[in-house]
């Protein structure tokens, strides 16, 4: 991945519930349909449990090494992935123009068909780079913006998508926490409407 000067770059990492690794390639709509669509032994996610786990972690300062920190969700960890980047102006949660492209191609597939029945989680995370609280708050007003950008221009059903931002509790790549892989939004399917 690139970082462009001035710009904060963050990737969207969305995982389906099987295993295997995802290429990085263009993002399509009819990809992220089969990435996202769910098998039906698919491990479900306590989101109000992840939001507590995250504050918490942050709270009782897991330790200053953010390399040693165990990952707050092993069904996080453990779904495959797909990474497209959306940038971000620097320490803030504008969305660039640049990048709207990507979030529509997120909303077409939030309006197929075949993912009409589901519901969706939008999951921000930084590198560990900077204040834990202030990365916590960041990431959660990111993840917010991109479910809120899918709601409001995009028309997505407000009721299919929740936001939960970890910072820097969650690293993809805990060997080098300032890694650019760390900043992303996963949208990870929870499973169908009750």
């Amino acid at each position: 991945m690139k970082t462009v000067p001035g710009l904060g770059m963050l990737a969207v990492a969305l995982f389906a519930v099987v295993s295997g690794a995802g290429a990085q390639e263009r993002l399509t709509d009819s990809k992220l349909i089969e990435t996202l669509q769910v098998l039906d032994n698919a491990p479900s996610i306590d989101v109000a449990a992840l939001r507590r786990k995250a504050t918490d972690s942050v709270a009782a300062n897991r330790g200053p090494d953010a390399s040693l920190r165990e990952p707050l969700s092993q069904e996080l960890d453990n779904l495959s992935q797909f990474t497209v980047e959306i940038q971000f102006k620097l320490n803030s949660a504008a969305i660039l123009p640049a990048s709207f492209r990507t979030v529509g191609v997120m909303a077409d597939s939030l309006h197929h068909p075949s993912l009409l029945e589901y519901k969706f989680l939008v999951v921000g995370h930084t590198d560990a780079v900077g204040d834990r609280k202030s990365n916590l708050t960041l990431s959660q007003k990111r993840a917010d913006a991109i479910r809120n950008a899918l709601v409001t221009t995009f028309r997505v059903p407000p009721d299919r998508l929740q936001a939960v931002g970890l910072g820097e509790e969650q690293l993809q790549d805990r060997a080098h926490p300032a890694a650019a892989a760390n900043r992303r939004v996963q949208l990870v399917n929870i499973g169908r409407f009750k």
